[in-house]
């Protein structure tokens, strides 16, 4: 019986040395099938998407506005190494917007107006320093990098997801850029430090889910680090307000421009409260970094277009630090947060449309419509 056992076995490791290059010819085949599958395909003949159209609409639209503050800003920077960086993010979008306009215009869609330079006027004087526009460049590249990843996690063609990729890789070179810029220069805002504990714990009270008595437990990391992120953002939310708020022509706009600076640091004063109640530092505002210029670099569309965008961005931020919070307190401080918010941008979009400001995005066809007119 061991006798036969041990052939069985011999025959059996032969069979298998024999057969392994074929296996292995045979894997290499089918992995390269699988990883060029699509690679000869014709993406002229397949659509967009809902979903991928609607992406391409807004970073096309989103971009020409943010480049236009950059091309502003740019004319104005007088630092060398912050004008190098701002030289780049300019270049990188042009590529991009190159690209974005060849898909709009093959699936036969209009390309969208966007914002273009009767939207700038890049002879109005300094109206922020040169610090706050390193400041602004880096926020708007983080908003960039997360508007790639969701435009690239909508995206089904392979063209559109390397296009996405691509422009990933090059928002992630200006975020590093202005990062070591600001440390550089001693301008970046670190969260708060932690101390580390010698073990791991786990959570052995229902208390820890409290937080409206006085006997709160501290901040946990998972949600300083939203807090923190929520309140950089209104930062830049209200200067920008404060900024617009000197020079936009439109006095209804000008009302708004003024409400939403006080909305926005009653919704930083009551964030940072709840970060001083656990002596952590607050980051700092910017509201020094704005000159006395009454002259404006900007249409009063851009403006009130860009305070509308940091809104509707801002609440999936705040979406994000009231899915992390584990206090009753910190909950019920990013609800208030975000009703507010909800309230706001229903007068912004008011605004927008009596003024005709507002780009209309593709709409789903109307199918009743449809049937109506035949």
């Amino acid at each position: 019986m061991e006798i036969r056992f041990g052939l069985l076995i011999k025959y059996y490791n032969k069979y298998i040395s024999d057969n392994e290059n074929i296996l292995h010819c045979f894997w290499l085949n089918y992995k390269y099938t699988i990883l060029n599958r699509g690679e000869n395909m014709n993406y002229e003949n397949i659509k967009l998407t809902s979903a991928e159209i609607g992406t391409l609409w807004t970073e096309y639209v989103n971009g020409t506005m943010i480049d236009c503050v950059n091309r502003y800003m740019y004319s104005i920077i007088e630092d060398k190494s912050i004008k190098k960086v701002f030289k780049d993010a300019i270049n990188i979008f042009a590529k991009q917007k190159q690209e974005i306009t060849e898909f709009i215009k093959k699936d036969g869609f209009p390309v969208p107006l966007g914002f273009t330079d009767a939207d700038v006027n890049m002879e109005a004087p300094r109206l922020f320093t040169d610090i706050f526009c390193l400041q602004y460049l880096h926020v708007m590249t983080l908003h960039g990098l997360i508007g790639h990843i969701t435009a690239l996690s909508a995206s089904t063609r392979k063209d559109l997801r390397q296009m996405y990729d691509s422009f990933d890789n090059d928002g992630k070179i200006v975020f590093h850029e202005t990062i070591e810029l600001l440390l550089e220069k001693g301008k970046f805002q670190r969260d708060p430090l932690f101390y580390p504990k010698d073990n791991v714990e786990f959570i052995n009270n229902k208390n820890f889910a409290s937080g409206l008595l006085q006997t709160n437990r501290p901040l946990a990391a998972t949600e300083i680090v939203n807090l923190s992120f929520n309140i950089k953002k209104n930062i830049m939310a209200k200067t920008l307000s404060i900024a617009f708020s000197q020079i936009v022509r439109d006095e209804e706009a000008r009302k708004f421009l003024e409400d939403s600076q006080n909305t926005v640091d009653n919704q930083i004063q009551q964030l940072n409260k709840i970060l001083h109640n656990d002596n952590l530092p607050s980051p700092t505002s910017f509201e020094t970094e704005i000159t006395s210029s009454q002259v404006a670099p900007f249409s009063d569309k851009l403006m009130l277009y860009h305070i509308g965008l940091l809104y509707q961005v801002g609440q999936v931020y705040h979406g994000a630090g009231l899915a992390s919070a584990m206090r009753a307190d910190l909950m019920i401080a990013y609800e208030r947060v975000i009703l507010k918010n909800i309230r706001v941008t229903k007068d912004w979009f008011d605004i927008m449309v009596k003024n005709k400001w507002l780009e209309q995005p593709p709409l789903a066809p109307n199918r009743k419509e449809i049937a109506r007119d035949k």
